[in-house]
Order: C-alpha cells, then sequence, then structure tokens
C-alpha cells in the first residue's frame, strides 16, 4: 500500500438506532451488593432478560438503561 492511498471508509453505523440498542452495555452484577430498593431498602435481584433490578418487597421492577440502574420509584413499573 503507498503512502498516497486514501484510507478506507469507516464501518457504516445504522444513524437511526439508539446507542443502546448498537452496543448495549452490560450490568455490572457486583453492583447489586451497594444498590438497594429506594422504597423499602430491601435488597436486589437482577433479572437480565428484562434488563431489570427487582424489588420483591415492594412489588416493583426498576428498569436499566444503557448500563446504569434508574433507581426512582417514578420510573419503575410494578409487578406480582
Amino acid at each position: 500500500m503507498s503512502e498516497d492511498a486514501p484510507a478506507p471508509p469507516p464501518p457504516k453505523t445504522d444513524d437511526a438506532a439508539t446507542p443502546e440498542q448498537r452496543d448495549p452495555p452490560g450490568f455490572d452484577r457486583r453492583m447489586l451488593e451497594a444498590l438497594v430498593c429506594p422504597l423499602t431498602h430491601a435488597r436486589l435481584t437482577y433479572d437480565a432478560e428484562a434488563q431489570e433490578l427487582v424489588s420483591k418487597a415492594a412489588h416493583l421492577a426498576f428498569p436499566i438503561r444503557a448500563g446504569i440502574p434508574i433507581m426512582l420509584v417514578d420510573e419503575a413499573r410494578e409487578i406480582d
């Protein structure tokens, strides 16, 4: 390859996709040791498939977005 050759184009990305859809980061399970339910202060369980932290005591599931748990009661969904 000569020094005058143009650089290859950057890889194509889907500009319509959000960063979470392109490369969803994983949740660090070690965070479970430090996080508790903001309502009951009970331990949480991690639901990897739903990407949620579950408080069985409060019957709430807190979403994880881009690898960051959203620990706001207003953002949680009620569970049975």
